[in-house]
């Protein structure tokens, strides 16, 4: 376990390098009804190079006319995409099986899919849309026939129980640990009745079985929660199993708090919460409010994104350096882009780092680039009519060749039930 960390953050130079220096092409543009809508979440590929991902919205399903999708892009010999829907959400009476699903989803060894619904789930859930769920999609025996779908877990699920002690509204990516063990994150519920959960789901011969590792706002000062609250993301490992991970707000002494940094520590059984670091406000000078996951370097340096604050209040990027003895910070501009929601990608050689913004640029949200304390625009998107997409929020992935691909959220082909746009994925290369 780290003793001690200090906030470190890019300082901004120069915007750098001309916008469209970088090649953008559209993989897929969602149409809404039956395609999906509005793709939010990271996207995950396989070895071959198709690509996975969730949309909030769109699909088409007895129970639900739009609660979100699982789909695939099947990579062809020329180098189009085509899509399938692996799965359309509330196929079942009451949604039971989840609902608007936020986050994107993870592979096991097998080839099965994992993921997060934030509504849907069962009936003794006190919210009107169900608590959210974690489901598996387990690809079939034979090309061509439907995938699998199994749920493993519906939130909230002690009868009677209104705060959800065991979290609810799950908005976060899990991750596997070396043994098999699914991570994540609730926005909300936990034992201090808000606040949300870090969570593990560990496989038994009687199925999954929950055990929630920490709830926020367990340590409350005022009307503010010390230790962290409502975390968003999903979460990190070190190499020691040490957990990693961001809260949207809490942290601070004042009202609400911009949010914090904290590690989960296992020392006998007992998982222990350390705060890291604690953003004074939502809009302070060095960033607040924390939507985005961490990224962990060679080094053990910790990166993420706030999406407000900094010299602008459009939002920052951020480290955390165990060694540092300086405060730096990378502000955005609008120019240089606004309002991250996305942790970073960092690259192969942890020489730069990659990301997006949901607004800023042209006013549509850009891909960016940081290398060393320079900040350069990758592309800017144009929006809705164009084509090219329009408010990224999801993190970006890395093939081989060097290529990121990600998604937004709106732009894309206008439809009848998309006015700007149902979302697209997207390529963009060298």
């Amino acid at each position: 376990m780290r003793t001690r960390l200090l906030l470190t953050v890019m300082v901004l130079v120069s915007c750098g390098g001309a916008v469209g220096q970088a090649q953008e092409r559209v993989l897929y543009s969602f149409a809404g009804a039956s395609d999906g809508a509005s793709p939010i979440g990271k996207l995950v590929a396989d070895s071959t190079g198709n690509l996975y991902g969730t949309t909030s919205a769109g699909g088409s399903t007895p129970y639900c006319d739009g609660c979100g999708t699982v789909f695939e892009l099947s990579h062809n010999t020329d180098g189009t995409y085509t899509e399938s829907i692996l799965y359309g959400f509330c196929e079942q009476a009451s949604c039971t099986d989840g609902g608007t699903p936020q986050a994107g989803l993870v592979f096991d060894a097998a080839g099965n899919l994992y993921g997060t619904t934030l509504e849907g789930g069962g009936p003794q859930c006190n919210q009107g849309g169900g608590c959210g769920t974690v489901f598996e999609l387990s690809p079939p025996s034979r090309s061509g026939s439907p995938w699998s779908f199994t749920l493993l877990y519906q939130f909230c699920q002690l009868p009677g129980q209104q705060a959800c002690p065991d979290g609810s509204q799950p908005a976060s990516k899990l991750q596997f640990d070396s043994f098999g063990n699914l991570y994540g994150t609730t926005s909300r519920g936990g034992a201090n009745l808000v606040g949300g959960v870090v969570f593990e789901l560990s496989p038994s011969s009687n199925g999954w079985k929950e055990t929630v590792l920490y709830s926020f706002c367990s340590q409350k000062n005022g009307g503010n929660c010390a230790d962290g609250s409502v975390p968003m993301a999903g979460v990190a490992f070190d190499k020691s199993g040490n957990v990693y991970g961001t809260t949207e707000f809490g942290g601070s002494n004042q009202y609400i708090g911009g949010g914090v940094v904290y590690e989960l520590s296992n020392t006998k059984g007992a998982w222990k919460e350390s705060v890291l670091h604690a953003f004074a406000a939502q809009n302070g000078p060095k960033g607040g409010t924390l939507l985005g996951d961490v990224n962990l370097d060679a080094a053990g340096n910790l990166y993420s994104t706030a999406f407000q604050g900094g010299s602008a209040n459009l939002g920052v990027v951020f480290r955390l350096n165990d060694k540092g003895q300086n405060e730096r910070f990378f502000s955005f501009d609008g120019v240089s882009g606004a309002s991250p929601t996305a942790g970073v990608l960092i690259d192969r050689e942890g020489n730069a780092l990659y990301g997006t913004t949901s607004a800023g640029g042209g006013g549509n949200g850009t891909v960016y680039k940081v290398t060393g304390t320079r900040e350069s625009v990758i592309y800017s998107f144009n929006g809705a009519g164009v084509g090219d997409g329009s408010e990224p929020e999801g993190a970006l992935i890395l093939d081989q060749g060097g290529s990121l691909y990600g998604t937004t959220k709106a732009g894309g082909i206008v439809t009848s039930d998309c006015d700007t746009g149902c979302g697209t994925v997207f390529e963009i290369s060298k």
